[in-house]
C-alpha cells in the first residue's frame, strides 16, 4: 500500500515539475516573443513610478500580454530598480523583454515633447513639438518669436516637467555674432561667452541641450564640430582647385551658402567661383558687401545702394579680388564639400530666376538677357 502512495507521489511529483516546466517556457516565450502591440506608443514614466505601475499602464495600452509575466521577467532580470523617468518610444510588437530594456537603459527620452531653440538667418524662433508614435514625426504645438512675443502657456507648463527634451538648432549661414547674440536669450542656458567666435567656425546643426548647460560648453561643442568637419573635407578636396588652405575653403563654402538655398545647386554656385578665381575674375558676389556693411552683426534689411557697391572693404569682392579675408557666415557641411568638389562647368555668372534658384550663364550677353527677366520678375512682384 505504502509502496502505491509513494509511486503514486512521484507520479505526480513529475506531473507538477513537467508542468511549471511547461509553463515556465511558455512565460519565456510570453516575455521574449513579439508583443501584442498594433501601432507604437510613447510611454511616459513619472519620476518615483515602480514597474508595477508601469506595467499595469503597459496593459492599458494592450503593449503587454500579460502585466504579471512583465513584473516577474523584469525581476528576473535584476532590472526593477533600474526603471528611468521619461517618456520612451516602444514599437510595435515590441516584446516585454525589449520594453524592459527600453525603459531602464538610460539616456534622453525618446519621445514625447521637445522644445527647439531656432538660430535662424533672419529671425530666431521656439518651437513647442511632440513626436506622433504613429508616423515617428514631430507635430508642431506651438511657435514663437522671443524678441517679439510672450512665451505661450504650453512653453511654460513644459519647462516644469521631467521628460522634456531640449535642443538648439543653427541654420546654415548664419553669423557667428548672431549666435551668440541668440544664445543670451535662451533662458534654458547659464553663463556667458567670453568672446564672439571667428566666423565660420561654429558648425550649424542641431544640438541637444539640457536646463543648466553653459552657453560657453555648448559653443565649444560648435566649435568643435566645425573643425572636425574643415579638417574631414579639406582631406577629401579635389586637385587643381585654386584654394592654398583649408581656411579658403571655409571662406568660399560661406559664400557659396549665402548665395543658394537650393541644395542641388551648391556645387553649380561653386563652379562659378572657381572658374572665377582660375580666370583672374572678381568674384563680384553681393553676400560679401553686404558683411562689409554689417560685419555679421544683424541682418541688413534692404537692397544694396550703389555706394555701398563701389566702397572699398576688405570684404568687398566688387573692388577686391579673389576671396575676403574671412569667412562672411557659418557655412553647413553641404557648402563646404560644394567648395571642394564643385561641379565642372564653363559658368562665370549667374542671378536669380524668380523660383528660389539661379539662372546660369557663360557669357556676358547670356547673363545680361537673364537679368532681364529677373528685373522683370522683380517688377511684377511689386506691382502685384
Amino acid at each position: 500500500m505504502w509502496r502505491h502512495i509513494a509511486s503514486n507521489a512521484v507520479t505526480f511529483l513529475i506531473v507538477a515539475l513537467f508542468l511549471l516546466g511547461g509553463m515556465i517556457l511558455w512565460g519565456q516565450g510570453q516575455y521574449r516573443n513579439a508583443g501584442p502591440l498594433d501601432q507604437a506608443i510613447c510611454l511616459k514614466v513619472e519620476r518615483g513610478s515602480n514597474m508595477g505601475t508601469v506595467s499595469r499602464d503597459l496593459d492599458a495600452e494592450g503593449a503587454v500580454s500579460s502585466a504579471a509575466i512583465f513584473r516577474i521577467g523584469a525581476d528576473y532580470e535584476d532590472k526593477t530598480g533600474s526603471l528611468k523617468a521619461g517618456s520612451f518610444l516602444v514599437p510595435e510588437n515590441a516584446s516585454m523583454e525589449e520594453i524592459v530594456s527600453i525603459i531602464t537603459r538610460g539616456g534622453a527620452s525618446t519621445c514625447g515633447t521637445e522644445v527647439v531653440y531656432r538660430i535662424g538667418v533672419t529671425r530666431a524662433t521656439v518651437q513647442v513639438r511632440q513626436l506622433d508614435p504613429a508616423t515617428n514625426r514631430f507635430v508642431e504645438k506651438a511657435s514663437f518669436n522671443p524678441a517679439e512675443e510672450e512665451a505661450p502657456e504650453i512653453y511654460t507648463q513644459l519647462r516644469g516637467e521631467n521628460d522634456t527634451r531640449y535642443r538648439i538648432a543653427l541654420a546654415e549661414g548664419v553669423t557667428s555674432w548672431q549666435v551668440i547674440e541668440e544664445l543670451k536669450s535662451v533662458d534654458l542656458l547659464e553663463g556667458d561667452v567670453d568672446a564672439v567666435p571667428a566666423e565660420g567656425m561654429l558648425a550649424p546643426d542641431s544640438y541637444e541641450v539640457r536646463a543648466g548647460d553653459t552657453r560657453a560648453a555648448l559653443v565649444a561643442r560648435m566649435q568643435d564640430a566645425q573643425e572636425r568637419r574643415i579638417a574631414q573635407v579639406w582631406a577629401a578636396r579635389r586637385d587643381g582647385l585654386p584654394l592654398q588652405s583649408a581656411e579658403e575653403m571655409l571662406t568660399l563654402a560661406s559664400i557659396i551658402e549665402k548665395e543658394t538655398g537650393v541644395a542641388e545647386e551648391r556645387r553649380q554656385v561653386a563652379s562659378v567661383f572657381v572658374n572665377r578665381l582660375n580666370q583672374g575674375m572678381r568674384l563680384q558676389t553681393d553676400p560679401t558687401v553686404i558683411y562689409g556693411v554689417t560685419r555679421g552683426e544683424g541682418v541688413l534689411g534692404r537692397g544694396l545702394r550703389q555706394s555701398e557697391l563701389r566702397r572699398e572693404t576688405p570684404w568687398n569682392t566688387y573692388v577686391i579680388n579673389g576671396l575676403p579675408p574671412t569667412p562672411i557666415a557659418n557655412p553647413g557641411l553641404a557648402s563646404l564639400q560644394a567648395a571642394v568638389n564643385p561641379d565642372e562647368t564653363p559658368f562665370i555668372f549667374f542671378v536669380a530666376d524668380g523660383t528660389g534658384g539661379h539662372a546660369f550663364a557663360v557669357t556676358l550677353a547670356e547673363h545680361n538677357a537673364n537679368v532681364a527677366r529677373w528685373r522683370l520678375i522683380e517688377a511684377e512682384r511689386a506691382n502685384n
